[in-house]
């Protein structure tokens, strides 16, 4: 049976979150609800989808935002905010960075809203209701790889290898890893910032976001020893407003492997 499909609009964000936006949309597929990607052109089909779209997402950052906050939402239409200053209109408010998973809930919870309102169930959809504490999930023996050159990868699968951690991830650019990281759980990921084909700060942002308890390594020439103090300075900041566990120079040193790997 065809599942229900809510049609979402995307305002803003950054291309490895419109990735992670559409690997959520594509699993999606295999649910009763299903989301949609709407867009002005598939729009003008009533026949394929409403217009506008059920739920619009927009990112607070972005430039079109301030437009949300002026004009008035089509009747029925939920808007999910994403960052600071929200309208006061705005269904659910999400902060940064962005957690898929209450994504997901709160694009339920639409349609939750959609089936209260026209009186087909009788529901509270304003808070996820208190399940009390689950028990914690083990922690998956598998490590993600991103953006390593060939000799820094055998280095650190070998290392991996001498903790018990034989399951390893290789990916080359974005969209692999994005992927990835929507069908796994890792207890290590190790990310080269140098490589200029991925970005590596965004997805070492979503790697900690969704692995909240793992190991998150990052490899820079920027903090080597040839690198300006001032260099090493700035790209440590940015790796602690990240959630990097560990900023190794590159090549990593084995003797900082081997520490680092055997708190795993």
């Amino acid at each position: 049976m065809e599942g229900t499909r809510i049609f979402v609009g995307v305002v803003g964000f950054s291309d490895v979150e419109r990735h992670a936006l559409n690997t959520v949309f594509r699993l999606s597929e295999e649910r009763d609800l299903v989301y949609v990607l709407w867009t002005p052109t598939v729009a003008q089909d009533a026949a394929v989808a409403p217009a506008p779209a059920q739920v619009v997402l927009v990112d607070g950052a972005c430039a079109e935002a301030v437009l949300y906050h002026a004009k008035p939402l089509p009747q029925g239409q939920r808007l999910i905010w994403v960052g600071a200053d929200a309208p006061g209109h705005a269904w659910r408010v999400l902060g940064r960075p962005l957690a898929w998973g209450d994504l997901l809930h709160e694009l339920d919870t639409v349609y939750a809203a959609d089936q209260a309102d026209s009186g087909l169930v009788d529901l509270d959809v304003t808070s996820p209701a208190a399940l009390g504490e689950p028990d914690a999930p083990p922690t998956p023996r598998r490590a993600l790889l991103v953006g390593l050159g060939h000799g820094e990868r055998v280095l650190v699968v070998r290392h991996l290898a001498q903790v018990g951690i034989t399951e390893v991830d290789v990916v080359p650019d974005n969209e692999a890893a994005v992927n990835s990281l929507s069908r796994n759980g890792y207890c290590c990921g190790v990310f080269n910032l140098d490589e200029h084909l991925i970005d590596g700060w965004s997805l070492l942002r979503l790697f900690v976001e969704a692995n909240p308890h793992a190991m998150a390594m990052a490899l820079s020439d920027q903090v080597g020893p040839l690198a300006g103090w001032w260099r090493r300075r700035r790209v440590r900041r940015h790796a602690r407003r990240a959630g990097v566990s560990a900023l190794l120079g590159r090549p990593p040193a084995e003797p900082e492997l081997s520490a680092w790997f055997d708190l795993l």
